[in-house]
């Protein structure tokens, strides 16, 4: 039995990090596309992360006829894989070092989860948490994609083009998830977060255009990650297809063409030059719905490599 913190169970020898920084995304709420799984499995391979804990008991926080296990066969055995909480680490040579959570949202007992949360982050010092995920909005495929963010007072060691910093003045239903931003707000942590804009049209698995753009903006705040870590030829051939596959589909092209219209006089709005924002109207037939559903399995179909 490892060392427990909360209700999470670390694997021994529990390292010392220095300074740490956490990573985290939250599943399913703010990880559309995947791409904060996404982001922090490729910047856990490139730093050469290993895996620190997850929940001792996830049965107490998860509904698993919602997050369903799975089976599969392992050297002749089936073996049942029960969704959990993963946390991994990295440690560096020079400078702090960096904690994963891969947190799925919980379905009852959410105080105690998050507090367990809140637990590890005391528990390791941990100097900044920074939260990435990606949400869909009106934007189109054609144009860089949308980073808004909250830097606090972390300052950028370069610009990246269509970033903004924006305060959320949001109100009403949330995720018991927010309990974990208070306690991190209320304490001494360097608090930041990212969330990527992807098309509502067309809704992939694995949105690689969108971790690019996540990746790109982190490495503007980051010396340690570089922008080229990002799956940008990846995110391209996606939306290359979804650009070919469209063209041929006049309620399609319309929708986008107001959208572009929307995106580019928003951004000429915010940078101070004079556009009347107008919301795209158009909205869809349950054919290109259909149709819209089946070409993002399409665009799905492979895995990364």
């Amino acid at each position: 039995v490892g060392m427990r913190i909360g209700a999470f169970e670390l694997n021994e020898p529990v390292p010392d990090l220095q300074d740490p920084h956490v990573f985290a995304m939250i599943r399913p709420w703010v990880d559309v596309g995947s791409v904060g799984t996404l982001t922090l499995n490729r910047l856990e391979r490139y730093l050469g992360s290993t895996e620190l804990g997850k929940l001792a008991r996830p049965g107490n926080f998860f509904d698993f006829t919602r997050y369903r296990p799975t089976m599969k066969n392992v050297d002749g055995r089936r073996e049942v894989k029960i969704p959990n909480s993963i946390i991994r680490y990295a440690q560096t040579e020079n400078g702090h070092d960096y904690l994963f959570f891969h947190l799925l949202e919980p379905h009852s007992n959410g105080e105690d989860y998050t507090d367990s949360i809140m637990e590890l982050i005391q528990h390791f010092n941990v100097k900044r948490y920074c939260r990435v995920g990606a949400m869909y909005d009106a934007v189109p495929h054609t144009r860089p994609l949308l980073v808004t963010g909250n830097l606090g007072d972390v300052k950028q060691i370069k610009p990246v083009a269509n970033f903004r910093v924006r305060s959320s003045n949001y109100q009403g239903p949330t995720t018991i998830m927010n309990l974990l931003n208070e306690g991190v707000d209320g304490s001494e942590i360097e608090s930041i977060n990212f969330m990527v804009h992807l098309p509502q049209y067309v809704q992939l698995e694995e949105d690689y255009a969108g971790a690019s753009r996540m990746i790109e903006v982190l490495s503007s705040v980051y010396e340690g990650i570089p922008s080229d870590l990002a799956p940008v030829r990846r995110g391209q051939r996606q939306y290359r297809e979804l650009s070919a596959t469209i063209e041929r589909n006049t309620e399609l092209k319309e929708l986008i063409q107001q959208m572009e219209a929307h995106y580019d006089a928003q951004l000429d709005s915010e940078d101070g030059k004079t556009a009347e924002v107008t919301e795209p109207t158009a909205s869809l037939s349950p054919e290109i719905e259909a149709f819209l559903s089946e070409l993002g399995g399409t665009l799905d179909s492979e895995p990364e490599q």
